[in-house]
């Protein structure tokens, strides 16, 4: 038979592939083999090459198994201070003082060194109360503009003014407040820092927005009966 063209490593490779008894005939050939370590310069078997790659596998399934389970136990860091915070808002005396409670705990369970809250449209007993103080129509229509929270650099947002140390803060975050995902804003929960890259434009806004849905649910007491 002739061969015709060159053969190509991709040929002898397809050959080897699909003629398994081919080492079991040539088993000196096979023993004879010389590999390069990656481990240096030096020759070795390919037995002791296919050790090598099969350390190495397990090197990485290991290191991925580390992973899941650091993974494992932040997620399980994250749920617990999820359920305290959403306990501390259960467990909060009074409807008037809910807000507070609620963003008390949120900056002591997730380490947050700013936050406030505003509320708008509330029932006329709540007037008066810091969190329910004006804040204008410019605010409440950038509340109701923002369907999923915004993180980002503080370039002078009206609600960073009402942080304690605003001047400080370089990040900042936008919570929306409402009762369905497509009703009007009642509310709007703000987060601050000092550091630049603490709410970045780029960060994922899924934990937010789950803080904002029992944010709005805790602080819908506060409406008005329908």
């Amino acid at each position: 038979m002739t061969i015709q063209g060159a053969i190509t490593e991709g040929d002898i490779a397809n050959y080897l592939a699909n003629t398994p008894g081919f080492f079991e005939r040539q088993a000196e050939l096979l023993a004879s083999i010389q590999l390069t370590s990656p481990h240096g310069q030096r020759a070795v078997s390919l037995q002791e090459r296919q050790m090598e790659m099969l350390r190495e596998k397990i090197k990485l399934l290991e290191r991925q198994r580390m992973a899941m389970i650091r993974n494992s136990h932040e997620n399980e860091a994250i749920a617990d201070r999820l359920h305290r915070f959403i306990r501390a808002i259960l467990l909060a005396r009074t409807p008037g003082g809910l807000p507070v409670d609620l963003v008390r705990s949120l900056q002591h369970e997730f380490m947050i060194p700013q936050a406030a809250i505003r509320l708008w449209g509330l029932s006329d007993e709540f007037d008066g109360l810091p969190f329910a103080a004006d804040v204008g129509d410019e605010v409440r229509k950038l509340a109701g503009s923002l369907q999923l929270p915004f993180c980002g650099l503080n370039a002078g947002f009206d609600p960073a003014a009402w942080l304690d140390d605003a001047s400080t803060v370089m990040s900042i975050a936008l919570i929306p407040l409402r009762t369905l995902a497509d009703g009007p804003a009642f509310g709007l929960l703000v987060l601050g820092s000092p550091d630049p890259t603490r709410y970045s434009v780029d960060m994922g806004t899924e934990f937010l927005m789950r803080v904002g849905e029992v944010a709005s649910a805790a602080l819908s007491r506060l409406l008005p009966a329908a």
